[in-house]
């Protein structure tokens, strides 16, 4: 092959990889493609006392004009916090779970001593590749924990509202992950997800969706 002819090639092929790489890129997951909201593990929790920590993240894509969810910040916070407390004692009651208002409460009894339950930036942990919690938070969670008399904290690290391709409803996605305190290592961790008319049903059918089996 002459050079003007191996250089032709090489340009065609070049172009032809570089589509070919650009429509990868831009599709996004089907349904299907997506993982499956793995279960809690609740079998090895039973009889223990878990640190259910509030939520400090939520967002929503503009698309779902959820304003006033994504501005009125605390009182979603507060709504979502009572949603997953409320499902998971109901539907896994074989673990002793401390409520983010027993923590908070916990705080107060050590000032100076116990992070705000509100203030520990937990959101950062919703990123698949972290496994070992970094200090401060190892050290916050692991005081709080301590205090509250458990070992493990189940932590909501984010909720996005979120409107998938081909799809006219609402997915609610919540990252959420448990943390063995003492050693502050992630065991455990996964994204709720499902799909509604309304936001709020989104996110009961998600956390509903922890626990498959139970009605």
């Amino acid at each position: 092959m002459s050079k003007p002819l191996q250089a032709k090639y090489f340009l065609v092929l070049l172009a032809l990889l570089s589509c070919g790489g650009k429509k990868k890129t831009d599709q996004q997951p089907t349904p299907e493609q997506l993982p499956p909201t793995a279960p809690l593990p609740t079998a090895g929790l039973a009889g223990q006392r878990v640190a259910l920590t509030p939520l400090e993240l939520v967002g929503a894509e503009d698309t779902l004009h959820l304003d006033s969810i994504v501005n009125n910040r605390r009182a979603t916070l507060n709504k979502t916090d009572s949603i997953i407390e409320a499902l998971l004692v109901a539907r896994a009651p074989e673990v002793t779970w401390v409520a983010p208002a027993e923590l908070r409460r916990t705080a107060r009894r050590a000032p100076g001593v116990a992070t705000d339950p509100d203030q520990l930036g937990t959101a950062f942990l919703r990123a698949d590749k972290v496994i070992q919690v970094p200090d401060p938070l190892r050290y916050q969670l692991r005081t709080l924990v301590g205090l509250a008399g458990g070992r493990y904290a189940m932590i909501p690290a984010g909720l996005v509202f979120r409107r998938r391709a081909g799809r006219t409803d609402i997915t609610a996605e919540l990252s959420i992950v448990m943390v063995d305190t003492r050693v502050g290592r992630v065991g455990w961790r996964t994204v709720a997800r499902a799909d509604a008319d309304d936001p709020w049903t989104a996110l009961t059918k998600a956390v509903k969706n922890l626990t498959p089996g139970v009605p």
